[in-house]
């Protein structure tokens, strides 16, 4: 090359040459990604799923994955990675190749252990590029039967004036339905006493023998429990009523302005992953979210489909990343 540019300093046509084709050269690197994606997939794609099967992930997962092999002619091939609060599988999809073959199927602690955990070894915001939400929905708040509260107001007025004596169980320290009743606390002015459980079956089983005066629970566990006057209900988390419980007010309309939480799941890529093919599983995974036989299946586990584009997924995330990051320094609540 260094002979070609000798050559075309004392030559002008040697100049012209030289100077298409390093404008060739420079198109053909800038059209790889293009390329490559024009010819994805060619090979099984996996799809990281950072939690034991069984859950609400492992469904969603089951529901898009099938149709999406179909869709893109290629396996989709679901791997279960639980571990570490799911940082075990979110971190081997974060090291993995940008190259459109390994996906991962987040959910809320993507936003939340970055607060609580001192090592956290990728970065939830630059490590990955997001697809496109999957799936909302909200938590029910309900109370034991023995419990002298009929609302959300209630909670409130009695929680007042009684600090600390209403408990309310979660899932675990840092799980999103810990951190709505924490930021309960803080928006409505109460002490209620948080009770955190390996899991939100144990919660359930103890609000439903009265050892739990609150339970925020998943609309899966907890709606059943409140048809059958087992418990309770007061509102939803979220910022409007969930279809499959319209009857139940938020907690927003409750006496609590403003109010919000929502567990999410979102399709994600490792950072880097061409456009082309971002672009491509955004438009079949938004397409499968919408057929009715997936979309009846989800709302009757208490889930809204919840596609997005992927600014908009990233516009989530980071204001996700960044409350939950103000409450638990703020509530100096700690996993470690």
């Amino acid at each position: 090359m260094a002979a070609v540019r000798q050559r075309a300093r004392g030559n002008p046509g040697w100049r012209g040459a030289v100077a298409l084709i390093a404008a060739l050269i420079a198109a053909l690197v800038a059209a790889m990604p293009s390329i490559a994606a024009d010819a994805w997939p060619t090979k099984p794609i996996h799809l990281i799923v950072p939690f034991a099967p069984g859950g609400g992930t492992d469904i969603t997962a089951r529901l898009v994955a099938q149709p999406l092999s179909e869709k893109l002619g290629q396996p989709v091939v679901i791997e279960h990675r639980p571990g570490a609060g799911t940082m075990l599988g979110t971190e081997l999809a974060a090291r993995a190749p940008a190259d459109g073959y390994t996906l991962l199927l987040a959910a809320a602690p993507h936003a939340i252990n970055p607060a609580l955990y001192k090592q956290v070894k990728y970065d939830a915001h630059r490590d990955f590029t997001p697809i496109t939400m999957a799936i909302t929905f909200p938590y029910v708040i309900a109370a034991h039967p023995g419990v002298p509260v009929q609302s959300i107001r209630d909670v409130i007025s009695y929680g007042k004036t009684n600090p600390g004596k209403l408990t309310f169980g979660s899932s675990g320290i840092g799980s999103t339905n810990h951190l709505a009743g924490e930021l309960f606390n803080r928006m409505a002015g109460v002490e209620l006493t948080h009770v955190p459980y390996k899991g939100g079956g144990p919660a359930l089983s103890d609000a439903l023998g009265g050892h739990l005066a609150l339970l925020f629970g998943t609309v899966l566990e907890t709606l059943p429990q409140v048809r059958n006057g087992k418990l309770r209900g007061l509102a939803v988390s979220g910022g409007t009523r969930a279809a499959v419980a319209p009857e139940l007010p938020t907690v927003a309309e409750s006496g609590v302005p403003g109010y919000d939480v929502t567990g999410w799941y979102a399709f994600l890529a490792p950072a880097g992953t061409p456009r082309a093919i971002v672009t491509r599983l955004n438009d079949e995974i938004t397409r499968i979210l919408a057929a009715p036989a997936v979309r009846e299946r989800l709302l009757s586990l208490g889930a809204e489909p919840s596609p997005t584009t992927p600014e908009k997924a990233q516009e989530f995330i980071s204001t996700e990343l960044l409350r939950w990051d103000r409450l638990i320094k703020a509530a100096r609540i700690s996993a470690d």
